[in-house]
């Protein structure tokens, strides 16, 4: 062999060599992760996320939920944005998101603008609670329906006027001359549009002044982002008066007026004065359940009760769909058991049976839908 030959040799061998380290470096890799992964130690890359975003109405219940349930299903991670219905319905209408939250059901107009079939999934119920800041009065506060709109559209001004203290005459003398501070909310909110759809059922002259909606041009009151932002205004404005869902008042140690019903009585918020308002309404239920239940019949009934729902496509992404429809499985049985705690009233039993039917319709698609 002359040295050309033997130098060719060489060369021969040492990339032989090297092919074979580097196959076996591959190997010892591949085999690494396929243990890693076994022991759990890479479960992250195996993680499904699932973007959303709206109500801020149902955000405590929520996140408690998704955060339980990542211990049910580790591979499933669910984020959730509290920005209000409607950022919600727009993101979902946008699709920038893989689903939506609101307290008001979709309208017409709006589920005409997408090509998705969208289902409305309703979790719970709660209340929209009116709320105050009056320092040294104690004692429930009655209203009235008639009178919450006219606090509303600026016509009493006073905490001390005599519509007020007709009202709740054992408390009459303690009621302050203060001016009545208003705080609503300034984005787009189911709470408002629960709200506002109240007040325009039991009052013309709102709903020819104002009317109902998610986003509206209020008479009199300073505007809060949220249900955070709105408790905020009236935890710090002596004379503060607002709407907002019922945890939030609690929480924060706000008092909650008790509103007078249909029947005449005046009703406290609770978990059962909303189940009360649902059974009640249970009998116009329609098949997409897209129902509005305030000013419900029954003594027992919160005037001001709805459902709150989650605005999922039916056609999911097919690495989502079946993750999900366990999850909101999960979240109609054993969820379920978590709403009371947080103020919030479980679905009829009766319903869920129907609303699981719904999830059921939710498919698997290997397309991405366009814009998506």
């Amino acid at each position: 062999m002359n040295p050309i030959q033997m130098k060719k040799s060489k060369y021969s061998r040492l990339a032989s060599l090297r092919s074979s380290v580097c196959v076996s470096a591959m190997a010892l890799t591949l085999s690494q992760v396929a243990t890693l992964g076994m022991n759990g130690n890479v479960a992250a890359a195996a993680v499904q996320t699932i973007n959303g975003a709206g109500a801020t109405f149902p955000y405590p219940l929520y996140s408690k939920w998704f955060s339980e349930y990542r211990k049910v299903d580790p591979s499933l991670e669910i984020n959730y944005q509290s920005i209000g219905s409607g950022g919600g319905v727009r993101q979902l209408l946008e699709k920038t998101i893989d689903f939506g939250a609101s307290d008001a059901p979709m309208t017409a107009e709006q589920m005409a603008k997408t090509q998705l079939p969208i289902l409305h999934i309703p979790t719970v119920l709660g209340a929209v609670a009116i709320t105050y800041h009056l320092p040294g009065f104690k004692g429930d506060l009655r209203l009235s329906s008639e009178v919450l709109a006219e606090l509303f559209l600026g016509k009493i001004t006073k905490w001390n006027d005599p519509k007020l203290k007709a009202l709740n005459p054992s408390l009459a003398a303690s009621l302050p001359d203060t001016f009545v501070m208003v705080a609503h909310r300034s984005d787009g909110s189911g709470t408002s549009a629960i709200f506002t759809d109240y007040l325009s059922k039991v009052s013309p002259e709102w709903k020819s002044k104002v009317g109902a909606g998610t986003a509206l041009k209020w008479p009199v009151g300073l505007g809060g982002k949220g249900n955070e932002g709105v408790t905020g205004l009236i935890k710090q404005t002596p004379g503060g008066l607002g709407y907002v869902e019922l945890v939030y008042a609690e929480t924060n140690h706000l008092p909650v007026a008790r509103l007078k019903n249909r029947s005449g009585v005046f009703v406290a918020p609770s978990p059962h004065s909303v189940s009360a308002a649902a059974a009640a309404e249970a009998a116009n239920m329609p098949k997409d359940f897209r129902v509005s239940i305030t000013d419900a019949q029954g003594k027992d009934s919160y005037p001001i009760s709805a459902f709150t729902y989650l605005l999922v496509y039916q056609r999911m992404k097919a690495t989502q769909a079946p993750q999900f429809r366990k999850f909101l499985d999960w979240a109609l049985t054993d969820g379920q058991k978590l709403a009371q705690p947080l103020s919030y009233a479980p679905l009829p039993a009766e319903l869920v049976k129907k609303v699981k039917e719904e999830v059921a319709k939710i498919q698997a698609v290997q397309a991405v839908p366009a814009g998506k």
